[in-house]
């Protein structure tokens, strides 16, 4: 099994890989009574980038970590999909969701590190 900083890894250059943009993973593990230790945020410029940048995670995943989500919700209308990778959670938003739910202020104590968009 992966160490999840690596699924972490793996899972930033998925997004990489199809140009997801403001990439923010935020680190949970020293937050009492969170669902798992990492959050992975992103998104995609509308619901066909979210939903191509979902399919490049999911696949660069599966290639380079052996690793399948345990659960993808969110697909039926890409605006904002979550793919469960059990300690790492990864959100994929249009930026009008992203904006309205605002998840990095509500995990607003959590370690905050902010992943470079590829040109």
């Amino acid at each position: 099994m992966i160490k999840t900083k690596d699924l972490v890894e793996t899972i930033t250059k998925g997004i990489q890989e199809k140009k997801g943009q403001n990439i923010v993973v935020a680190d949970l593990n020293n937050i009492e009574g969170t669902i798992c230790n990492y959050f992975v945020i992103c998104q995609g410029t509308s619901p066909s980038h979210v939903e191509a940048i979902t399919d490049a995670v999911e696949e660069y995943v599966r290639v380079n970590a052996s690793e399948k989500p345990v659960r993808i919700i969110g697909r039926e209308n890409d605006l904002w999909v979550a793919m469960d990778y059990s300690d790492v959670l990864v959100h994929i938003f249009v930026p009008d969701a992203r904006e309205y739910y605002n998840l990095e202020n509500l995990w607003a104590d959590a370690k905050i590190e902010t992943i470079p968009d590829l040109d």
